[in-house]
C-alpha cells in the first residue's frame, strides 16, 4: 500500500521552481570536483526521527499523523518498512540509518527481541534488493530501556554489561547481513551523575574492554567497516565520557583503539559541548578521525538537543569546507538525525524537511568548493603563519633551536609587530561568496 499518496518522486527543478516538493539547489547529478552531488554528500534518512517519532515532548503527547500508526507490534514495524522504502524512493536518497529498536519492537526476553528483529531485517533485506538505498550505519539502542539506568558498558551491574554485549553482537551481525557501510556507538548513558557513587576508572576501563570485544567479534565474522563514536557532552547523563571529539580521541589513544574508530559528528551535540559544528569537524579532520556526520542543528537559546533540520547556510558552508578539505566522508555520509517540529505533523512535512536540509547542504557545498578553489582562507592563513617558514620560526618548526637560543634571539628584538587577524573581513568574504553563489545558480 502507499503511505505518501500525495507525493511524487522529488526532482531537481532549479531555484526558480515554485513547486515545494522539488529540489531547488540539490542536483544529485551535478559534478563537483569529479563527484556527483549524490556521491559527495551521501544523504541518509534517520529511521527513528522519520518513522518512529510522534512529536511528543515533556509537556504534551504526540501530534504526528502517520498512516502506519494504526498498526501495533510487528505489524506496525512491517508497515514502517513499507513506508520507509516508499519514502526513500520518492526522496531519491542513497542511504538510511537505524537503531535496532527502531525497526523492531523489543520482546519480553532477549531471544524474543532477536526473533522480532530477524523478521524485520529479512523484510528490509528483500526491499533493498530492488532499492538504490543502502544502509549507512546501524547501532544498538542501549539507553531507552530502564535496564540502562546506570549505563550499558559502563554500568555497575555486570549483567547489564553482558546484555549490552549480546545486543551489539546481534547488531554487528545485522550490519553484515544488510551490508552496512559503518557501525556507530552512541553512549547515551555512558557517563555518571555524581562521583559520590562512581568508580570512574572501572567504568572507562570496562567501556574500553567492550570496544575491544566489538572489534574482535567484527573480525571474527568478517565485518570490515569503520566503527564510529558519536560524541555528546550531556543529556541524558550529567557527565558523559564521550564529551566531544577531543575527549574521544584521548580515550581512544589511551586504550589503543585509534586504529579501529573514527567519529560520527552531530552538529547539535557540538552546540551542547560549547563548540561550533565546524570546530568538531576540524578537530576530527586534522587528526584523521572524521568518519560521518549527523546533519542537524540546535537552538542556541535552548539547552537541550532540539534536532532541527539543518537549514543554516552559513554553518553548512563551514561544515562542507571541512568535509571537502577532508576529501569527502569516505564511507560516511550526511545522515539527517533531525525531526520535524511538533507543529509540522502531516506526513508531507517529512518531505519538506528533508528537501530543505538537502538544498541547504547543496548550497553550502557550492560555496565551500568555490572558497577552496580560490584559496581565500588558505592564502590568508598561509600569510598569517609565514613567520614559521623562515628564520627563527623555521628553526622552531624543525626542532633546531632551544630556550637558550630563543632567549638570545628575543633579547635582540627591539619591537614585535603583529598583523590583524581580519576576522570581520573574512566573515564578510564568506557572505559575499554565499550571495554570489546563490545569484549565479541557474534558474
Amino acid at each position: 500500500m502507499a503511505y505518501f499518496e500525495t507525493v511524487n518522486k522529488i526532482k531537481y527543478e532549479g531555484a526558480s521552481s515554485k513547486n515545494p516538493l522539488s529540489f531547488k539547489y540539490y542536483n544529485p547529478e551535478e559534478v563537483i570536483n569529479g563527484k556527483t552531488m549524490e556521491e559527495l554528500l551521501r544523504f541518509s534518512v534517520a529511521y527513528w526521527h522519520t518513522f518512529n517519532a510522534d512529536g511528543s515532548d515533556p509537556f504534551g503527547v504526540g501530534t504526528a499523523i502517520r498512516p502506519w500508526d494504526r498498526f501495533t507490534g510487528l505489524d506496525q514495524a512491517k508497515a514502517r518498512v513499507e513506508a520507509a522504502f516508499e519514502f526513500f524512493g520518492k526522496l531519491n536518497v542513497p542511504f538510511f540509518a537505524f537503531h535496532d529498536v527502531d525497526i523492531a519492537p523489543e520482546g519480553s526476553t532477549l531471544k524474543e527481541t532477536n526473533e522480532n528483529q530477524d523478521v524485520i531485517v529479512g523484510m528490509i533485506k528483500e526491499y533493498m534488493k530492488t532499492s538504490k538505498t543502502k544502509l549507512l550505519w546501524n547501532t544498538a539502542n542501549m539507553f531507552t530501556n530502564p535496564r540502562y539506568t546506570h549505563g550499558a558498558a559502563t554500568s555497575p551491574n555486570a549483567d547489564v554489561f553482558a546484555y549490552s554485549a549480546a545486543k551489539v553482537k546481534k547488531a554487528l551481525e545485522v550490519a553484515k547481513e544488510l551490508g552496512s557501510e559503518n557501525y556507530v556507538f552512541w553512549g547515551g548513558r555512558e557517563g555518571y551523575e555524581t562521583l559520590l557513587n562512581t568508580n570512574m576508572q572501572l567504568e572507562q576501563d570496562n567501556l574500553a574492554r567492550f570496544f575491544h570485544m566489538a572489534v574482535d567479534y567484527a573480525k571474527e565474522i568478517g565485518l570490515n567497516v569503520p566503527f564510529l563514536i558519536e560524541p555528546k557532552p550531556k543529556e541524558p547523563t550529567k557527565h558523559q565520557y564521550d564529551f566531544d571529539v577531543a575527549t574521544g580521541i584521548a580515550f581512544l589513544q589511551k586504550y589503543n583503539l585509534t586504529d579501529y574508530f573514527k567519529f560520527n559528528i552531530e552538529a547539535n551535540h557540538a552546540t551542547l559541548a560549547g563548540h561550533t559544528f565546524e570546530h568538531e569537524l576540524h578537530v576530527a579532520r586534522i587528526n584523521g578521525m572524521l568518519g560521518s556526520v549527523d546533519a542537524n542543528q540546535g537552538d542556541t537559546l535552548l539547552g537541550w538537543d532540539t534536532d532541527e533540520f539543518p537549514t543554516d547556510l552559513y554553518t553548512n558552508t563551514l561544515a562542507m569546507y571541512e568535509i571537502l578539505k577532508n576529501g569527502g566522508l569516505g564511507k560516511g555520509g550526511l545522515n539527517f538525525d533531525a525531526k520535524v517540529r511538533r507543529g509540522s505533523f502531516e506526513p508531507e512535512d517529512l518531505f519538506h524537511a528533508h528537501i530543505a536540509g538537502m538544498d541547504a547542504f547543496a548550497i553550502g557545498t557550492k560555496v565551500a568548493n568555490k572558497l577552496l578553489e580560490d584559496k581565500v582562507l588558505e592564502s590568508f592563513i598561509e600569510e598569517r603563519y609565514s613567520s614559521y617558514t623562515k628564520g627563527i620560526g623555521l628553526e622552531i618548526v624543525e626542532g633546531k633551536t632551544n630556550f637558550r637560543e630563543l632567549e638570545a634571539y628575543a633579547l635582540q628584538l627591539n619591537e614585535i609587530k603583529n598583523q590583524s587577524g581580519r576576522t570581520e573581513r573574512l566573515k564578510a568574504i564568506i557572505n559575499q561568496y554565499l550571495l554570489e553563489t546563490l545569484s549565479s545558480v541557474t534558474v
